[in-house]
């Protein structure tokens, strides 16, 4: 460290930045906890860092109503600091942001609360000169914008079954699929968790297929689930989303996307592996609009879709801006133009992306009155792939289970 520091203070910085980063006091359910980033130039007088902005999924990103929050310099240190006081059973990503600049936010996004519209244009220019934090031991990853992020789990955070283990497993294939209905091609992966009969295997159908894939690769997860007994040997199909574009095209209760996967994609794939062709035990999930998506497939083809298993799901679509009024697949469940009896439904949504609870919430009492395999979890977190996980995990367990029948809890 640099800028003169007495040599006391310098020695009780080091020691307090060598327990990492975020230091977590715990008192009861409620977690006192205190970010801290060390500035490679130095101090205030060697430094051209005037902002370190911290973007917490959940917390202080683009959909909570609060100002842009900033770690603040501890003068004549280079340590900037921030505390925030969370329920112990959080989890979540985040970021820090340094930069040189004062006006990285417009007016309308620092006041309190803050213009949505500026505040979202604000983190959009930001985040790609995001960095992981350096003193966080947990191993970093990219976030759903593709900017570096850190892993933060409070004591009480519900386990993650398969996801600390490193178990050995079969190489996944990953083919090309070229889609004549929808004019593109892509990649898809192909992972089974057994062969001893292969016949007997159920299929789960998992979207955004390059994120499972690549940015938190799902197999050592489902592997070590599928070992332990708690899922059924299985074939696996991750399917890539392509890019941005495409994703909110396709992902956004497209009837051809799902004609494509059934006439083209799953014909193709039976010639390279076989599982049980049955509804009952054939899952899609998917979280966002690929929630949203997984449960607009099985709705519409019960007959070859029985499970949704739905994270974060988008229920808003079309009415991002209208804020209270229902999507369209909620606006069909009203209508009674669709019907979920058959299925079987496995629901989640973070009690901190409120769009999105909002959604679910209006959603799920729908789907109740018709369904009587219908699962419900709330989880204290954001729009995250780092809750998303766990849910992955138990959400298989739970639709793959026969007997399971309705529930409703938070996790």
């Amino acid at each position: 460290m640099t800028g003169g520091w007495e040599s006391g203070a310098q020695a009780a910085w080091r020691s307090k930045l060598a327990l990492g980063s975020p230091a977590i006091v715990t008192e009861g359910d409620i977690c006192t906890v205190t970010f801290y980033w060390q500035d490679p130039a130095g101090t205030e007088r060697t430094s051209p860092i005037k902002r370190v902005w911290i973007y917490i999924t959940g917390i202080t990103d683009h959909h909570q109503q609060r100002p842009p929050q900033s770690l603040q310099r501890i003068n004549g240190t280079a340590i900037w600091q921030w505390q925030i006081r969370l329920h112990a059973g959080w989890r979540g990503s985040y970021c820090f942001i340094p930069s040189e600049s004062e006006s990285d936010f417009s007016a309308a996004a620092l006041q309190s609360p803050p213009d949505r519209a500026a505040l979202r244009e604000g983190w959009q220019k930001l985040l790609p000169q995001a960095i992981a934090d350096p003193l966080n031991p947990h191993s970093s990853w990219r976030g759903g914008r593709g900017h570096p992020v850190s892993a933060l789990h409070l004591p009480q955070a519900p386990t993650q079954p398969g996801w600390t283990d490193n178990v050995d497993y079969a190489a996944p294939r990953c083919l090309t699929w070229q889609s004549n209905r929808l004019g593109n091609q892509r990649r898809v992966w192909l992972f089974a968790t057994g062969e001893s009969q292969p016949e007997q295997r159920p299929l789960a159908i998992l979207l955004d297929g390059q994120f499972w894939a690549e940015q938190m690769p799902v197999w050592s997860a489902l592997q070590a689930e599928t070992q332990r007994g708690q899922l059924p040997p299985a074939v696996y199909l991750l399917i890539d989303a392509i890019d941005t574009r495409h994703r909110g095209e396709e992902l956004t209760c497209n009837p051809d996307f799902w004609l494509a996967v059934q006439e083209e994609l799953l014909p193709q794939l039976s010639q390279q592996t076989r599982w049980r062709d049955d509804p009952a035990s054939t899952v899609i999930a998917g979280q966002s609009f690929g929630g949203l998506s997984a449960l607009y497939a099985a709705l519409h083809w019960p007959q070859r879709f029985g499970c949704a298993l739905s994270q974060s799901g988008s229920f808003w679509w079309p009415h991002r801006q209208r804020t209270g009024e229902d999507g369209w697949l909620t606006e069909q469940l009203l209508q009674k133009r669709l019907d979920a009896g058959t299925l079987r439904i496995y629901l989640e949504a973070g009690l901190r992306e409120p769009v999105v609870l909002q959604a679910n919430q209006r959603l799920w009492p729908l789907l109740q009155k018709s369904c009587p395999a219908l699962h419900y979890r709330l989880f204290d977190g954001g729009h995250d792939a780092l809750c998303w996980r766990g849910g992955l995990i138990n959400g298989l367990t739970t639709l793959w289970r026969p007997e399971s029948g309705v529930s409703h809890g938070t996790e």
